[in-house]
């Protein structure tokens, strides 16, 4: 239970919140030219690898989560989201549609409470920042405990590149002592909260009477099916689980966390796997990891988030080699999946679990459907599949916000440079994830807009046309 928060917190919160708004009176006067280039002189602050690496080695050291050298992979998020920013207009007319008599115009949201996650104690300050400063918002970044020297140290070379540019620094700012309570004050002081993280903290956003964007939980699968029937395939899709599964140690909603492979490539994938770095758990072993990871509740235990496989193993009571890059335990098959059933649910670490369907891929698309019971509904899934049938109907069936397609789950998710998706560090898993929106959190979710419309030729087909079979001649009769 958080504590109640003190006049002093509450003072401390009211000025900033004061600043905010005084620095939003000045942003929203800016043109484009110069939103775009403080978008692009706060992503600079940041993104050079000698000032990202730092921030990513501090990051780990705080929060003893995550890997600091696929952390620094991280920061080409930032570029994608500074891509967005730029190809897209956010002063003014925004669009254009002629036919319909539209015309729509851009408006800051105002003031935005932004939490932050102790995963992504850099990321989501930064990737926020550059999306508000383009929208012509201002924001208040709340981080977790764990990560707030690293977050306030993140926020401060931003508000240096602001003042270089003479701005207003105070157009990004961060609470240095955070804590449950400030940040349930200081979502009740702003226009728009946005809630990256635990649902908790989503929850609490949802419940704070302001506007709130939140992500739902993950629990990643990925579905290969047999297709992937040549040795070059096989070894695309273990690279494509190695790279998502290993991103700063599993630690993303986004990681692989459960394969449902097809009998007729499942020996074949599960040597790539290994060429690949992982390291096959015995079912002892297995059972011994699982008293790590879980309470007897099936509730996830915090020691072993976001930590490497030796230390998983050791934390576990054996060892893995070195080399090893992940720890894959058998599921089994359906069977093996459910709420008590605890491989089969959310990891968040460098662990992964490998079902076997047989038959039709309707039996794969079942055990996807029944995983996302046990957790992760709303999120995401993939699919390693040439069959255009295949991937039809796991966009029909799947009941998430994204699939992946051939490619890496972390790395497509939240936009990549090799797919289309809206790049982000926040992803929305609509109701299924108790969400507002099933999309990735990018621009638009930052602006208000004002529709003005043109009188047009009337739009409206006859009675007949409209109403079809039901139609009846009398309908305009009293």
């Amino acid at each position: 239970m958080a504590k109640e928060i003190t006049p002093e917190q509450i003072a401390m919160i009211d000025e900033m919140v004061e600043k905010a708004r005084k620095a939003a009176k000045v942003i929203e006067t800016y043109d484009q030219a110069t939103v775009d280039r403080l978008c692009q002189a706060v992503t600079a602050a940041v993104y050079p690898l000698k000032v990202w690496g730092q921030l990513s080695d501090e990051a780990v050291d705080e929060t003893r989560l995550g890997d600091k050298v696929t952390k620094r992979n991280k920061r080409n998020k930032l570029k994608l989201i500074l891509r967005e920013c730029l190809r897209h207009p956010s002063v003014g007319v925004i669009e254009t549609i002629p036919e319909k008599g539209l015309v729509k115009y851009a408006k800051p949201v105002g003031v935005i409470g932004v939490l932050v996650p102790t995963t992504n104690p850099c990321l989501t300050p930064a990737g926020q920042a550059i999306y508000a400063i383009k929208a012509r918002d201002v924001i208040i970044c709340s981080p977790h405990p764990r990560a707030a020297k690293v977050t306030a140290k993140c926020v401060n070379l931003m508000r240096d590149a602001l003042k270089r540019e003479g701005a207003d620094p105070d157009i990004i700012q961060v609470i240095t002592e955070p804590s449950i309570s400030v940040s349930q004050y200081l979502m009740t002081r702003c226009d728009l909260v946005m809630a990256t993280g635990g649902r908790p903290m989503v929850k609490s956003a949802y419940s704070s009477g302001v506007p709130a964007y939140g992500s739902g939980a993950g629990n990643a699968t990925v579905i290969v099916d047999e297709t992937a029937n040549t040795p070059e395939r096989i070894r695309e899709a273990a690279m494509n689980t190695r790279i998502s599964k290993c991103s700063d140690f599993g630690s993303g909603c986004s990681c692989d966390g459960n394969l449902v492979v097809h009998e007729s490539v499942y020996d074949e994938f599960v040597k790539a796997l290994v060429a690949e770095g992982a390291y096959l758990a015995s079912a002892d072993e297995a059972e011994k990891i699982k008293l790590v990871m879980w309470d007897e509740t099936g509730h996830r235990l915090p020691d072993t988030v976001a930590i490497s496989p030796q230390a998983l193993a050791e934390k576990a009571g054996f060892s893995i080699p070195a080399d090893r890059k992940f720890i894959a335990v058998t599921g089994g098959g359906m069977e093996g999946i459910g709420k008590e059933h605890f491989f089969s649910s959310e990891k968040l670490t460098t662990l992964l679990t490998l079902f076997k369907y047989e038959g039709e891929f309707e039996n794969a698309l079942d055990m996807m459907r029944a995983i996302f019971e046990v957790g992760g509904k709303g999120h995401s899934c993939g699919l390693y599949s040439f069959s255009d049938d295949h991937i039809h109907r796991l966009g029909m069936a799947a009941p998430v916000s994204r699939c992946m397609i051939r490619q890496p789950n972390n790395r497509g998710n939240s936009g990549s440079a090799w797919n289309g998706m809206p790049p982000t560090s926040s992803m929305g898993c609509g109701t299924w994830g108790g969400n507002i929106v099933s999309e990735n959190i990018t621009l638009k979710h930052y602006m208000n807009t004002t529709w003005v419309a043109r009188p047009i030729l009337m739009d409206m087909p006859s009675n007949e046309a409209l109403f079809g079979e039901f139609y009846q001649e009398d309908m305009d009769v009293e």
